[in-house]
């Protein structure tokens, strides 16, 4: 049932910190520097949108990196859930959990149960905290909705970032504005609506740029994701990754195509006066 994303085997595999790690945030990475050399993240994938869905969550740590569908083991209960994990990994040691950890078939475990239950260390982190804020994963979302990416970067640790693959998009932007690339964001978790500086990955180079959320209220009202690279035209690129840097404004119609194209030119000169 383990997805593995490591090269560590998981017999050699000694202790384990075990949660849905959705971000890689500050409060995991407290977590997992509770691991040892031979330590790996046991990831609850409950699937859909997320900061990090599925197996980006291995991006951001060092250790081994096991997934598992909740599907899978939902239905176990608190016993069978310990023995699952023991069986996996047989020669482990040491769980690291968090304060609010929760397990098993309608959530019956605790961090207590697990240790009446499991005959090694249980490591409880206790709840992590920034300028009074405690860190969760959903605290984020909220701040992405508020276009709060200096909150965001605080409790996340880093720029908040998407992947993508290119798309096509309608042509305008080639023919009449300015060019971009459109982007299949998949289940990335998106900032609110609007024009954000941001860095996007090229060939392996993170490049200056401005990207779009929303609804293209000027043109076909289509929603998209867009992002132009300053100073490039780029073409024939797979794959990105954006890193959002600042909210630059809101999304809104403009009459004309010649008031959007001075008014992206305005926003061009503004992410580089962020970016610079």
């Amino acid at each position: 049932m383990l997805k593995s994303f490591t090269t560590l085997k998981k017999s050699d595999v000694t202790s384990i910190a075990i949660g849905g790690f959705d971000g890689l945030h500050t409060a995991h990475q407290k977590l997992i520097s509770n691991l040892d050399s031979t330590g790996a993240l046991v990831v609850i994938d409950r699937g859909g949108v997320g900061l990090t869905p599925h197996e980006y969550r291995c991006r951001y740590t060092d250790k081994g990196c096991f997934l598992v569908d909740l599907e899978d083991i939902k239905g176990m209960d608190a016993t069978s859930f310990v023995e699952y994990l023991q069986d996996e990994f047989i020669s482990l040691q040491k769980i690291v959990v968090g304060y609010d950890f929760r397990f098993a078939k309608d959530r019956e475990g605790d961090s207590n149960l697990l240790k009446e239950l499991f005959v090694g260390e249980v490591v409880v982190v206790k709840e992590i905290t920034k300028d009074g804020i405690s860190v969760h994963s959903r605290v984020i979302k909220d701040m992405l909705k508020l276009h709060d990416l200096v909150s965001v970067r605080s409790l996340l640790g880093r720029d908040y970032s998407i992947s993508a693959k290119v798309i096509k998009g309608q042509g305008i932007g080639n023919k009449e504005l300015f060019a971009t690339l459109n982007l299949d964001i998949g289940e990335f978790f998106l900032p609110a609506n609007g024009v954000y500086a941001s860095f996007t990955k090229v060939d392996g180079i993170f490049k200056k740029s401005v990207t779009f959320i929303g609804n293209r209220v000027s043109t076909d009202g289509s929603f998209s994701v867009e992002t132009h690279i300053l100073g490039l035209e780029i073409s024939e690129v797979l794959d990105v990754e954006v890193r959002f840097i600042e909210f630059i404004r809101e999304n809104r119609k403009f009459e004309s195509l010649c008031d959007l194209k001075v008014q992206i030119q305005e926003d061009i000169e503004k992410a580089y006066s962020i970016l610079c």
